[in-house]
């Protein structure tokens, strides 16, 4: 025998519905909380279970489908020519930046957006649409300095997804920054390429 017995009563417009515990059962109740009454109106039941169900069958991906990505990265000078961000790094305003998605197979191009940078050397672009079957990156298009728009063949471009069907649910994806080398080199960067070679033997000791 369960601990609790069941009593459903049909009303006009509602269920009545009484979960009756045994006082006899491990999971009695003192006799004030005995006997328990849920009043369910059938309308309202029957909205929130339609709402659950398409709560639960809906994809992800289909939650912000109509919204643009929203990429943001940032484009610096590489004042030391170090091949990576130092201390001494600093960031472009009005780089010129895009995005191009080429077809996986092929290789022909699908999508392009081109975006500029700020005070803070950050871009931000919107990208519309669902680029599933596309291999689309940020890559290097200009920078204003004259002394720094050589762009570093290591940082140039960087891979960027602009998918739902992985389970991403955010709309704002961020690439890795972009760089420029400087003509020449500030003068003290072989000091400052030793420390930071330093830290990395420190690091692996």
């Amino acid at each position: 025998m369960p601990p609790y017995s069941i009593h459903t009563f049909p009303q006009p417009c509602a269920y009545i519905i009484y979960i009756t515990l045994s006082s006899a059962s491990q999971f009695s109740f003192p006799l004030l909380f005995s006997n328990f009454a849920f009043f369910f109106p059938i309308a309202a039941m029957a909205r929130l279970f339609l709402l659950f169900a398409l709560v639960a069958l809906l994809p992800v991906e289909l939650v912000n489908a109509g919204d643009p990505f929203h990429i943001r990265g940032r484009v610096y000078c590489d004042t030391c020519r170090c091949g990576f961000e130092t201390s001494a790094t600093t960031y472009i305003q009005g780089a010129r930046v895009r995005i191009e998605c080429k077809d996986r197979n092929s290789l022909n191009l699908k999508y392009s957006i081109d975006g500029e940078t700020d005070s803070t050397g950050t871009y931000n672009i919107h990208v519309d649409g669902d680029h599933q079957d596309q291999i689309c990156y940020s890559k290097l298009i200009s920078s204003p300095l004259a002394d720094c728009k050589t762009a570093d063949p290591g940082r140039a471009c960087s891979q960027v997804i602009l998918t739902r069907s992985n389970g991403a649910v955010s709309n704002l994806h961020f690439a890795n920054a972009l760089g420029f080398l400087k003509n020449r080199p500030l003068a003290f960067y072989p000091e400052l390429l030793k420390k930071y070679l330093l830290q990395n033997e420190i690091k692996f000791i």
